[in-house]
């Protein structure tokens, strides 16, 4: 009999094994799910009304499944560790977001869905402040957003997607919502790496111990074929 036979019997008609099946796919294929996305949310509710379920069929594969209710997102996260490479400009600007993450949360400065929204003066000033370097020119920054977006950790407001609100018409189309899960997948003792960076070499910056558990290393990426990611 197939995991889900039982679980979708007992909801009583309301949900179906391919459901099931599908939300599965989808939080390992995307790594984390939004309530705040319209394409997400019907698998995200899934998921954080059957967590214990999902945990249990993703044990088997190395996945931890982790729903934070508060600010209602879904993550799948592996368990063993492996070396992953991104590119500088993936590494630096995830860094960036997440310690401008951390001083907005602390100011208590979060939408409702508990994003930060940055807009690209203030990103462009953090970004030279904290690495010595300039902001990547738009072709090559907007590339590297669409990776962080992928990996859910960052978003533009004008993503059609999301509907959390008039944010996207409000602020300037080219702001940024860092997005909570970043917190999850992108460890504390990566912010320690920024100091390194002033000078990096190399066009590409090999991250450690990627997709940890305990998220004390750097960043745990589901999507192993995004560009810029190499196994």
């Amino acid at each position: 009999m197939a995991f889900w036979d039982d679980i979708a019997a007992g909801s009583r008609g309301m949900y179906a094994v391919s459901d099931f099946e599908s939300a599965a796919y989808r939080l390992v294929a995307e790594q984390v799910l939004y309530h705040s996305d319209m394409r997400a949310r019907s698998d995200y509710n899934l998921v954080e009304r059957y967590e214990r379920d999902f945990g249990r069929a993703l044990e088997i594969v190395g996945v931890n499944v982790e729903v934070n209710r508060q600010l209602r997102y879904a993550c799948a996260v592996p368990r063993n560790g492996r070396s992953t490479v991104a590119t500088t400009n993936q590494t630096l600007l995830a860094l960036v977001l997440r310690a401008i993450y951390d001083d907005a949360a602390r100011r208590g400065d979060l939408t409702d869905d508990g994003e930060v929204v940055c807009d690209i003066v203030e990103l462009a000033q953090r970004y030279t402040l904290m690495t010595q370097r300039e902001l990547p020119a738009k072709g090559e920054f907007d590339a590297t957003v669409k990776v962080l977006q992928r990996w859910g950790i960052a978003r533009h407001l004008a993503d059609p997607e999301h509907d959390g609100g008039p944010m996207g018409t409000v602020i300037h189309p080219g702001a940024l919502a860092i997005r909570p899960a970043i917190v999850q997948l992108l460890g504390e003792t990566a912010l320690a790496r920024l100091g390194s960076w002033s000078k990096p070499s190399g066009d590409t910056a090999r991250w450690a111990e990627a997709s940890v558990v305990d998220h004390e290393d750097d960043i745990a990426v589901g999507d192993a074929d995004d560009e810029g990611i190499e196994e």
